[in-house]
């Protein structure tokens, strides 16, 4: 696409799903990024430069601002300093390789947290989804058992008790409890949780469910079961 398309005119006062700004130099990413978080509810504008991205971020109202490290004419630290002096409204930076000064900056700006780029859409997901308005957000709360994931808090409790998980366990545990009591194979797996294909080793798979079942105190595998040949399935309590 040569230009990222503008998310619909929609009242900021109204609008029941959350609003995403994308401010990045690169047009391909924002529009591959762009239609595969519409497909989850949400709305996004994309433009490509930190100038564009004031005018959008008054002009629109979003709930959350994602800048990339790389961001032009205004550069991404300048960008979240003149928001912050605006409106508050949480802002991510997305980071790549040699961006930590940039991270560092940012931070102290006022920027919320960095994410990794090229953007990664279970990481972004459950950040922008905090930011539903009212009642509906509590459809990032899932709960399997005495299992609790909260997706927009990055947050898991197990029987009431906080347990941390690194990112990468946060999302093959959200993913399964996505899918609770049916059978999800290693092929979507590595599709929805790695974003791999073929190529990737199934034994990468078997050491983070080992690692997760183990955080979750899952001993006896009751909750995450093995379907030998096949794949995984967390299994609700009877």
């Amino acid at each position: 696409m040569s230009q990222p398309q503008a998310a619909p005119e929609v009242d900021g006062d109204t609008r029941s799903a959350p609003m995403l700004l994308v401010a990045d130099p690169d047009a391909g990413m924002v529009g591959e990024l762009a239609a595969t978080l519409e497909r989850e509810g949400v709305l996004v504008a994309g433009v490509l430069d930190g100038a564009q991205a004031l005018l959008q971020a008054g002009a629109l109202r979003p709930d959350v601002v994602l800048v990339s490290a790389t961001l032009t004419v205004i550069g991404p630290v300048d960008f979240i300093r003149a928001l912050r002096l605006a409106r508050p409204v949480p802002v991510l930076l997305g980071v790549g390789e040699g961006h930590a000064e940039q991270a560092v900056q940012a931070l102290a700006a006022g920027a919320t947290a960095c994410v990794a780029r090229p953007y990664r859409v279970p990481e972004l997901l459950p950040l922008v989804q905090a930011a539903i308005p009212g009642e509906s957000r509590a459809r990032t709360i899932l709960t399997v058992g005495g299992v609790e994931l909260d997706a927009g808090a990055y947050q898991v409790r197990v029987a009431g008790m906080p347990v941390h998980l690194p990112l990468r366990e946060f999302e093959l545990l959200h993913y399964l409890m996505r899918n609770a009591d049916r059978t999800v194979t290693r092929e979507q797996i590595m599709r929805n949780v790695w974003h791999a294909g073929d190529t990737m080793s199934t034994n990468t798979i078997a050491v983070h469910v080992k690692r997760l079942r183990a955080r979750l105190g899952d001993d006896d595998d009751q909750l995450i079961q093995t379907v030998r040949g096949v794949g995984y399935r967390l299994v609700t309590p009877a």
